[in-house]
């Protein structure tokens, strides 16, 4: 006799503001260390992050510094929805960057689901959100690295976090 069992999860808002509640987190320890972003700005990010990711619309986020055009500290989430990741503590942001000279920047990627929507439907969307984002692109390596140095997750989907650091 054999069985078999089926199981299925679904990602909701609650999952979805798990995950935006790290980055969350996260954007609070570079103001710590930077003074930058301010709270309210935070609190955009979160409400913007939450709702685009309940419905699947994003694929990648970064937040951080750049100087003329080039990354100097960041921290950039890939949206992986195969349950891969585990979900970790957020923190463990980089203090010792130098950001004199340099400008706050966010830049975010959506995904196949979002490109799949009507213009008006991705208009209406985006009429609703905290932060209005005109098209570009995101800033280039600076002097530094890349390190994956967490994971958060909930119902299977999760984001891979990737700071760029200076040498």
């Amino acid at each position: 006799m054999t069985n078999t069992f089926t199981t299925s999860t679904t990602f909701t808002r609650t999952n979805a503001e798990h995950l935006a509640s790290k980055v969350v987190s996260d954007l609070r320890g570079m103001k710590a260390y930077y003074y930058r972003p301010d709270e309210s700005l935070i609190w955009d990010y979160y409400e913007e992050l939450a709702e685009l990711l309940s419905d699947g619309y994003v694929a990648s986020v970064e937040y951080g510094f750049k100087r003329n055009g080039q990354r100097v500290v960041t921290l950039s989430y890939e949206i992986r929805t195969d349950g891969s990741l585990a979900d970790g503590k957020s923190g463990g942001v980089f203090a010792r960057a130098d950001i004199s000279g340099t400008t706050w920047f966010s830049f975010l990627e959506y995904s196949r689901k979002w490109n799949s929507l009507s213009s008006g439907a991705q208009q209406e969307i985006k009429a609703n959100l905290p932060i209005q984002r005109s098209y570009g692109q995101a800033p280039q390596d600076g002097s530094g690295y890349w390190v994956t140095d967490r994971s958060y997750s909930s119902q299977g989907v999760g984001t891979q976090r990737r700071t760029f650091r200076p040498y």
